[in-house]
């Protein structure tokens, strides 16, 4: 069972903002990049499989495939992300420093096609749809 990270989107109020990024990245052929101090320990658990879920005002808006780990400036670690950003259903999570765990039974699931009307939603607002299974 894959293990995923979770991150708050600094930076980023909306997630059109973060798809922005994602596509620019994604335009000069890298990956988005995310540096930390320490290696995750159960990175092995993560790679190939688990996903980074964004955290945008306090709601799980979308993730991004892990592709790998490696070294980045200064003795840091680097996480490796795919060029994909998919959107997922809103969930709720409390905004927290650095990464955090995700099992993969409490990860939100994808969102079928047809979500571009839902990404200049607000992040609060499709929480609440989703809260009443109207998406």
């Amino acid at each position: 069972m894959p293990l995923h990270l979770t991150k708050v989107a600094f930076g980023h109020d909306s997630l059109p903002s973060l798809e922005e990024r994602a596509r620019l990245r994604a335009a000069e052929g890298t990956g988005l990049l995310l540096t930390t101090r320490y290696l995750p320990k159960r990175h092995e658990e993560i790679v190939g499989q688990g996903s980074l879920y964004w955290i945008i005002k306090h709601q799980l808006v979308a993730r991004s495939p892990i592709v790998g780990f490696g070294e980045a400036d200064g003795g840091r670690i680097a996480i490796l992300l795919g060029t994909e950003l998919i959107p997922v259903q809103p969930r709720g999570k409390r905004a927290h420093q650095g990464w955090r765990y995700l099992e993969d039974a409490d990860a939100p699931a994808d969102l079928g096609g047809g979500v571009e009307g839902l990404a200049v939603m607000p992040a609060a607002l499709i929480g609440k749809l989703s809260d009443l299974a109207l998406i």
